[in-house]
């Protein structure tokens, strides 16, 4: 059974602030930089209409994963993620997904940022996958778990950045 992962962050900004950065160029290398870890860059940048959608590479070092995924993993771990963002009326949309080399799953979710009477909200709702006999369910919930606190750390990141580049 997939472990889910639920995720929510407020800002003070509209949703329409927020997403200009979550989606802006300059933004996204930043986060890399700072958060990315090893070997992390931006892979692929396009804008079609009013949506946007980019490819991440980040990397985690095997000596801070944890001991189930070091049985299954051999080595560092390179995590491919793909985000689209469409704005839906007044809110955006988008969805993500992220696979690890080598590595039998994936993260499939789905975002919303939406206005707030305080600012706005962003919400994420995703669910692992490992296919692997006996130990998927553990690595599922050992990923989920790390997922949940790179999002907070980017929702941190991003108020930050919104905090230093007023409009």
């Amino acid at each position: 059974m997939p472990s889910r992962i639920e995720h929510r962050a407020e800002f003070t900004a509209p949703a329409s602030r927020v997403h200009a950065a979550l989606v802006d160029r300059a933004f996204l290398d930043e986060r890399l930089r700072v958060l990315g870890g090893k070997g992390a860059e931006l892979t692929a940048y396009e804008t079609t209409g009013d949506g946007v959608s980019y490819s991440l590479r980040q990397g985690l070092e095997a000596s801070r994963l944890p001991s189930v995924v070091r049985t299954v993993a051999k080595g560092d771990l390179v995590v491919e993620r793909t985000e689209t963002w469409s704005p839906d009326g007044s809110r955006f949309e988008g969805t993500t997904t992220a696979a690890v080399a080598g590595m039998p799953g994936e993260i499939k979710g789905r975002f919303r940022l939406t206005d707030t009477p305080t600012g706005s909200e962003w919400r994420t709702d995703a669910e692992v996958k490992v296919k692997i006999p006996l130990i998927g369910g553990k690595i599922e919930s050992v990923i989920a778990e790390q997922v949940r606190k790179l999002l907070a750390s980017e929702a941190e990141f991003a108020a930050t950045w919104l905090a230093d580049h007023p409009e």
